[in-house]
């Protein structure tokens, strides 16, 4: 009985138009399986979507990857976050802050390299840290014949945005993760950078310095302003003399915000002389 009900759902679905050819659910996930079973042959990097955390019987992390609705398990060891502990940088049980990091980067995309099979349960084991070293081999070691490796000063490539915090944005640069600064994000005044970025986006970035040591040493440093260019001249422009005052509704550490202009066209009175010229129109004094 079993047998004759595996012949029928192998028996393509007869479809309306005669030529065409539908598949169904269980054809689209033995062809996703068979992708996976030729990546774990030929050691291919897939990309999948980090959508979980969970802990194992023994108390281990283990991040859970979907690789087109496949769930791959990523042991934290394999997941290549490599924080310090020491008696300088003792911010509490290492589990704990591999647990908040993992939960910062949820629904980033994840590089991966299947490592182990089971076709009957059909689960997937694997490591990303294999396919970023692999990355960080192609891109940043191996050189072309003109010496140059693919990732070099002042290049602008494509980055994952893998965290964001409110003053920085952490991404992924084949193969090598650094931190933005929000100084370097934009030239307009960001307030908070989540409001601009988002986990699993990619972006454009600068290359500003590259250090390739070895395959555990490398470190870039990389901006998004320089690649949208400054804005703030263009912004002023809109700018048009009225005989309107635009109201103080925000004071920070910096100086006085003022409402009424276009957005990034004066975010900050900084110059003594503006804030001063202001400071006489106004009914009240800006200290």
């Amino acid at each position: 009985m079993q047998n004759e009900q595996n012949t029928i759902t192998n028996v393509p679905v007869l479809t309306l138009d005669s030529d065409a050819v539908l598949e169904t659910a269980q054809s689209k996930a033995d062809l996703i399986w068979h992708e996976i079973q030729n990546a774990y042959r030929t050691k291919k990097i897939l990309t999948g979507m980090l959508g979980g955390i969970e802990k194992t019987e023994n108390g281990s992390l283990i991040a859970i990857v979907y690789y087109k609705d496949f769930r791959t398990v990523i042991p934290i060891t394999e997941m290549m976050i490599n924080l310090v502990q020491d008696e300088s940088h003792d911010y509490g049980d290492i589990s704990l802050r591999q647990n908040k990091v993992l939960n910062n980067m949820l629904g980033c995309e994840i590089d991966f390299i299947v490592k182990g099979l089971d076709a009957q349960s059909r689960s997937v084991v694997a490591s990303r840290k294999e396919a970023m070293l692999k990355k960080r081999q192609s891109f940043y070691l191996d050189r072309n014949a003109s010496g140059n490796s693919k990732i070099y000063e002042d290049r602008i490539v494509q980055a994952r945005v893998v965290a964001v915090a409110e003053k920085v944005v952490r991404a992924e640069i084949f193969g090598v993760e650094t931190s933005i600064l929000a100084r370097d994000l934009s030239f307009d005044w960001l307030g908070d950078a989540r409001e601009r970025f988002h986990v699993g986006e990619h972006i454009l970035v600068r290359i500003l310095s590259v250090t390739a040591e070895s395959l555990d040493k490398i470190t870039v440093k990389a901006d998004v302003k320089s690649v949208e260019g400054n804005t703030s001249k263009e912004n002023m422009r809109k700018c048009k003399i009225q005989g309107k005052m635009p109201e103080l509704w925000r004071i920070s550490t910096k100086g006085p915000y003022l409402s009424g202009f276009p957005p990034g066209s004066m975010p900050l009175l900084i110059p003594a002389m503006i804030a001063e010229r202001w400071e006489r129109r106004m009914k009240f004094p800006l200290s």
